[in-house]
């Protein structure tokens, strides 16, 4: 005898709208440094011209982020078309503060060589570092925001440079 009972179908959300279609930091004033503000302003170019942003259990999207530091931890305050809260998740900072460090360390040497009149040899090497440090912080995002917010590898890199620009900002 068939079983008549049907179970529910779900319908999967449509991958094109699991995205960020707008970040808001809190605060728009420059950052201390010119090529940290112009890594930031980069980040967020990148995000919001391609990223993947799927927050578990939260339906819909395209999504905003307010991205915040509030009580020593990393906020991802998400919210919907109409600016409504749909989740908040907050990270501590502690795991990450080695890689900020290095990262606002990395800036620091970066200025200093091109204001010297650097080889591009010794500029490129800082970059090969940069880049070396992103991907850490972007593998150790994705693993604290692990089943929560989903993410692909570019969006954590990206987010990861909006980590430090506020780290700076404290």
């Amino acid at each position: 005898m068939p079983d008549r009972a049907r179970a529910a179908v779900t319908v999967p959300e449509d991958p094109a709208l699991r995205r960020l279609e707008n970040i808001v930091l809190p605060d728009a004033t420059a950052l201390l440094s010119a090529y940290a503000e112009a890594d930031r302003r980069q980040a967020v170019a990148d995000l919001l011209g391609e990223n993947r942003f799927d927050p578990t259990g939260v339906p819909g999207g395209p999504f905003a982020l307010h991205l915040c530091v509030r009580d020593g931890r990393l906020v991802f305050d998400i919210r919907d078309a109409l600016d409504r809260q749909v989740r908040a998740v907050a990270l501590a900072l502690g795991p990450f503060r080695r890689l900020i460090k290095d990262y606002h360390m990395i800036v620091a040497s970066h200025e200093q060589v091109v204001a010297e009149g650097g080889h591009e040899a010794r500029i490129q090497a800082i970059d090969m570092g940069r880049r070396g440090l992103h991907n850490e912080g972007a593998e150790l995002l994705t693993a604290r925001l692990e089943g929560r917010i989903g993410l692909d590898f570019e969006t954590a890199r990206r987010l990861f440079t909006l980590v430090c620009a506020l780290h700076q900002r404290i």
